[in-house]
């Protein structure tokens, strides 16, 4: 296993995307676990989806009474970052800010170009003058595309995305492995795999669903329920984002006396896919335990099997074995129990119980 050479107390750590589902609960954890640290947040609070649940995650923060300092604007905006970085003095970067969505890039490109590309450049634009001590960014397993091996290793090429999401993301992998190599800053990906849980993003398929069962409208489910995903609850991310934190790809020469680029990449993910169906019975199932569907929801009537939408891919598996060697770690909540915090949360949170 490695060992830390981070120190997070006393130091200012800069987390973009913050008022993100993974950003705001990896703020909450920092504060929870950390006594004397500075977290800054940035976030553009677009209306990619509703924006309420963003700023409830916000205040969740902000009740907290800690040392907060969030700040509204974009990574692509140069100007914005260069003076978070000059005026908090920050040690760590965890770069969560992202335009995510597989489909909606189909239909709105520009998004992923200036948050996931100009905006990602910016961020290592500001780590290379500052000398941050390690850049932690979000990748994706949309990167793997239609790879036929499973699981998914990071040892595996990637170089055939099927969206234009997945390219950025890439793109991300690479940029930071250049600026590794020519600024010797130390930078780790991480490949996420399906994240879930409380305060998610409505866009995603599970809360979609929700949504729909709940308003009795039909849920179309792609690929006739012949996908498989890696749905990783978000207090497994969250875990795996803290560890990695702390522990930088270390700085060393070469056998040509040249720096070795300090740069690895991670996959996150629950090493475990389950089929989309079971998935949608256990939702349905846990959504009737909190009291959001009724007990005789007829479920079958409200969905259709539907073809594979462009730019999914049929399968995401997590081979996290490197996380497990470095970090004596892999996600393990089961699915049944993070969508039954999922649906309580949603019951909550709507007052929908019925």
């Amino acid at each position: 296993m490695l060992q830390p050479n981070i120190v997070l107390e006393n130091k200012s750590i800069l987390v973009t995307g913050a008022a993100g589902f993974i950003g705001s609960n990896l703020v909450k954890r920092l504060f929870h676990d950390v006594e004397n640290i500075k977290v800054i947040g940035i976030d553009s609070i677009t209306d990619y989806y509703d924006v309420n649940i963003k700023y409830e995650r916000l205040r969740e923060i902000e009740s907290l009474n800690r040392d907060w300092h969030f700040i509204q604007a974009s990574i692509a905006d140069k100007a914005a970052v260069e003076q978070i970085f000059t005026d908090y003095d920050i040690s760590v970067v965890v770069n969560l800010a992202a335009q995510a969505g597989v489909r909606y890039s189909i239909t709105n490109p520009d998004a992923y170009i200036e948050s996931n590309l100009i905006g990602f450049y910016n961020i290592l634009e500001a780590c290379r003058h500052h000398k941050v001590e390690h850049l932690v960014y979000a990748s994706s397993s949309s990167v793997y595309g239609t790879n036929k091996k499973i699981p998914y290793s990071t040892d595996d090429k990637v170089d055939n995305p099927v969206s234009l999401y997945a390219a950025t993301k890439k793109s991300n992998e690479l940029m930071a492995h250049a600026y590794s190599k020519l600024y010797n800053i130390p930078s780790t990906g991480l490949r996420f795999f399906t994240v879930y849980g409380p305060a998610g993003r409505p866009d995603m398929a599970y809360f979609g669903f929700t949504n729909k069962l709940r308003e009795g409208k039909t849920i179309q489910i792609f690929n006739y329920g012949n996908c498989k995903r890696d749905f990783t609850y978000i207090d497994d991310i969250v875990e795996g984002v803290v560890r990695v934190m702390q522990c930088a790809p270390e700085k060393y020469d070469g056998e040509d006396g040249l720096p070795v680029p300090p740069y690895t990449i991670y996959n996150i993910g629950n090493n475990s896919p389950e089929n989309l169906l079971d998935f949608v019975t256990i939702l349905q199932e846990e959504l009737i335990r909190a009291h959001v569907l009724p007990a005789d929801y007829d479920f079958e009537s409200h969905k259709e099997l539907v073809p594979m939408q462009p730019g999914d891919v049929p399968i995401t598996y997590a081979d996290t074995t490197a996380l497990e060697r470095d970090f004596g770690f892999k996600p393990s909540t089961p699915l049944r129990d993070g969508l039954r915090a999922f649906a309580e949360w949603y019951a909550r949170y709507y007052g929908v119980a019925e």
